[in-house]
């Protein structure tokens, strides 16, 4: 079987680092649960759901919203633009995010968001100093998309509480690393940062999982 790019990528991250190896063993496979069809419209909309919020909370947002459209997997533009702020407050989206989606909307209307093509064949910088300028959208949210639609492989969300929590706990550090600090470290892992930051994001769930099981475990991994 050939390679594939996370697999590259998984080897290149283990073999630089022992702690990188112990993580990447423990948790198994690269899988992100792409959404390669999602047309950057949407893709913007569900990530500002998860702005600031655990995943399943978010989850709960978005199931209930999608719940007012029936006829539709996920609304328009247009559905959402006859939909209450009411309704939408009822969901669970706070007032800012409401104006952040109108404003997605609005944009998307406009033509100032691409369509998932034209998204294809732009670059990274090109799609986040674009995309960055609409309201309540910032760098993260860009590259949640980046991520997850797209699948860009060198994408590392150092702004993400959790990127930054997985590697103080890989390291054990007694407190998370600064963003500009991070994007340093990171810089050692490209072109393979995406994955990185999937593995940083298991690293909290594993290593907070063996603290549980044993309070006395040491952070530090040198078992095999």
């Amino acid at each position: 079987m050939t390679p594939t790019l996370h697999d590259n990528a998984a080897q290149y991250l283990a073999a630089s680092d022992p702690d990188w190896q112990t993580l990447i063993h423990h948790v198994g496979p690269y899988d992100p649960k792409l959404k390669p069809e999602r047309e950057p419209y949407e893709a913007l909309i569900r990530a500002i759901a998860h702005q600031q919020l655990h995943g399943k909370a978010a989850e709960a947002i978005l199931a209930r919203f999608t719940a007012l459209y029936p006829h539709t997997p996920f609304p328009s533009p247009a559905d959402i633009d006859v939909t209450e702020d009411t309704q939408l407050r009822a969901c669970g989206f706070s007032f800012s995010k409401i104006a952040a989606i109108r404003g997605i909307v609005t944009a998307t209307s406009d033509g100032a968001i691409p369509s998932l093509q034209e998204a294809k064949i732009l670059s990274d910088e090109e799609l986040i100093k674009r995309l960055i300028t609409l309201k309540g959208i910032g760098r993260w949210t860009v590259e949640m998309f980046l991520m997850f639609t797209l699948a860009r492989p060198d994408i590392l969300p150092v702004d993400d509480f959790g990127v930054r929590e997985g590697w103080r706990l890989m390291k054990s550090l007694p407190e998370q690393p600064k963003p500009k600090a991070l994007a340093a470290i990171g810089e050692a892992w490209s072109p393979y940062r995406s994955t990185a930051a999937w593995y940083l994001w298991r690293a909290v769930e594993f290593y907070k999982a063996r603290s549980v099981e044993n309070p006395k475990l040491r952070l530090i991994n040198n078992d095999s």
